[in-house]
């Protein structure tokens, strides 16, 4: 097991509408990572289709994450989350927008690559303002490392992409390097200025994202590709 996770393991009571979510909807939508058998999942067999499978990694209280799942429906979309609240208010968002096409996971994103998805399998991975860890002495607790990249580059199928934003400008930084130096990625838009990717009109805005605009911080998209 690693000795350092990106993440705080967060308490915190649900609301009644939370809770009905996973007493009815969690059974046929969500899934465990620490209790999946051994081997990788069959998404074809979950989504009960085959289709190309994205993974979001973090997807907080879900008022983007089912946005993007329902603008997308040609997507298996899976969510990977840690917070219970979180997955619950995911799922009354899902219900309430009459999205089809989402799963989600409850637990550890880098076991989940790791143990559980086969290799050249996903069409894509997005990280969408992972817990900046702003103080230097904990930078070794933000997920964007130089095996963290390694990993998901080893998931994604060829041409598949790895899309990430970040409101802290070191952490967009450090992004732009460990990506720059995986071997199996390229920059999509290395041709931008600074190589950032220009802001998709379809990433909904973050309460995030508009926290930094309001305290005067800029947001980087990075979009990497394998090759």
């Amino acid at each position: 097991m690693r000795s350092v996770v990106s993440y705080v393991k967060r308490g915190g009571r649900m609301t009644v509408g939370q809770q009905r979510a996973w007493n009815e909807l969690w059974p046929s939508l969500g899934r465990t990572v620490a209790e999946l058998p051994e081997g990788p999942v069959d998404f074809g067999d979950w989504f009960g289709r085959q289709a190309p499978v994205m993974v979001e990694i973090g997807s907080g209280m879900g008022e983007t994450t089912s946005q993007l799942a329902a603008a997308a429906p040609e997507l298996n979309y899976v969510a990977v989350e840690v917070y219970e609240p979180g997955l619950g208010q995911l799922m009354l968002r899902a219900e309430k927008l009459g999205v089809k096409n989402l799963r989600l996971m409850h637990g550890d994103a880098v076991v989940l690559l790791t143990s559980y998805v086969e290799p050249g399998s996903l069409a894509g991975v997005r990280l969408f303002f992972p817990d900046p860890w702003p103080k230097k002495r904990h930078h070794k607790r933000r997920i964007v490392q130089p095996e963290f990249v390694a990993l998901v580059a080893s998931r994604l199928a060829p041409g598949g992409t790895f899309h990430m934003a970040t409101d802290w400008e070191n952490y967009a930084e450090q992004m732009m390097e460990v990506c720059s130096a995986e071997p199996l990625l390229r920059n999509r838009h290395a041709d931008e200025p600074g190589g950032w990717a220009p802001r998709p009109e379809w990433r909904p805005i973050t309460k995030f994202e508009n926290r930094a605009d309001v305290e005067g911080r800029i947001s980087h998209d990075l979009i990497f590709e394998r090759v």
